[in-house]
């Protein structure tokens, strides 16, 4: 397999999954003045980006034979590998030392399965979650963490940054490190989801202003983004349209179970809010308020 090393300033990129975050991030790089090869499942979704001037494919082909670089944001493990694998797969169409950059939350082992694919197409793989609401990919304040090949990667990391990352972190050689860290991020905010609401609740039952309560937390013991974000949200009961819904943070605990499972670590607290997801989704967004929002 030959390296690919690229002058990143201006090239053809493709990118597949225009979902909420998506959209937003695809847009951050055709405004950053590359030439944009969009493909989306729902073909509607693909409209915000022709206006702006990207080029809508029809497949997954016809996207991959027009790039040389493809990030992909979708919503599980499947999803990417339906997206990547088979005869209309990405891996069969890209190009000898293509690079895939893939953002969506996935299995660290479902992350190495697709690096070896790639590998075997004499391609790049490069592991790349990222961490922003809607919202923060708007302001180009996410946080994108990336593991695969050093080299790669490092080139790389100016298409990121033109992608929406105000910070790129590097976690090495490890194909699996990335996502390991993206699931441990994502059980640590839904770790602080559940404990804000339960906080909430337990100060206005108890007769304590809890947006006062909370305005002296955001600026002492909580004073970050996440919790002046969420526990707003909360207070507010602004629950809706769903940045996030409690399905995907339901598959996220439960790819934080599986892989604790894999690695023997036990995880009592992710056991925990997995029966708090499960009773949400089951009862459609009818249950404590707290507990409507999702990361």
């Amino acid at each position: 397999m030959r390296d690919f090393f690229v002058n990143t300033n201006y090239m053809k990129i493709g990118f597949i999954g225009l979902g909420s975050l998506g959209t937003p991030i695809a847009i951050n790089l055709k405004e950053s003045g590359h030439e944009l090869f969009v493909y989306n499942r729902t073909k509607s979704k693909a409209t915000p980006l022709r206006d702006k001037g990207a080029v809508v494919c029809e497949t997954i082909e016809a996207l991959a034979k027009s790039c040389s670089i493809v990030f992909t944001i979708v919503s599980d493990d499947a999803a990417l590998k339906s997206i990547c694998e088979g005869n209309n797969g990405l891996i069969q169409y890209l190009p000898e030392g293509a690079i895939h950059i893939s953002m969506s939350t996935i299995l660290p082992q479902t992350a190495a399965d697709l690096f070896a694919l790639h590998q075997q197409h004499g391609q790049h793989y490069l592991a790349a979650p990222v961490f922003g609401r809607p919202e923060a990919a708007v302001a180009r304040k996410m946080n994108f963490v990336y593991s695969g090949n050093e080299a790669i990667g490092k080139e790389m990391e100016p298409l990121m940054k033109d992608a929406g990352g105000a910070g790129v972190w590097n976690f090495g050689e490890s194909i699996t490190a990335a996502n390991t860290v993206k699931l441990c991020g994502n059980f640590m905010i839904a770790s602080a989801l559940e404990a804000m609401g339960e906080s909430i609740a337990l100060a206005s039952n108890s007769g304590v202003d809890a947006a006062k309560m909370w305005s002296m937390f955001n600026q002492t013991l909580f004073n970050t983004a996440l919790y002046h974000n969420y526990s707003n949200i909360i207070l507010q009961q602004k629950f809706e349209p769903a940045a996030f819904t409690a399905k995907l943070g339901l598959k996220d605990i439960n790819l934080v179970l599986q892989q604790a499972s894999q690695v023997q670590q036990p995880m009592l607290l992710a056991a925990l809010l997995k029966e708090n997801m499960q009773q949400l989704v089951r009862t459609a967004l009818t249950g404590a308020p707290w507990r409507k929002v999702v990361c």
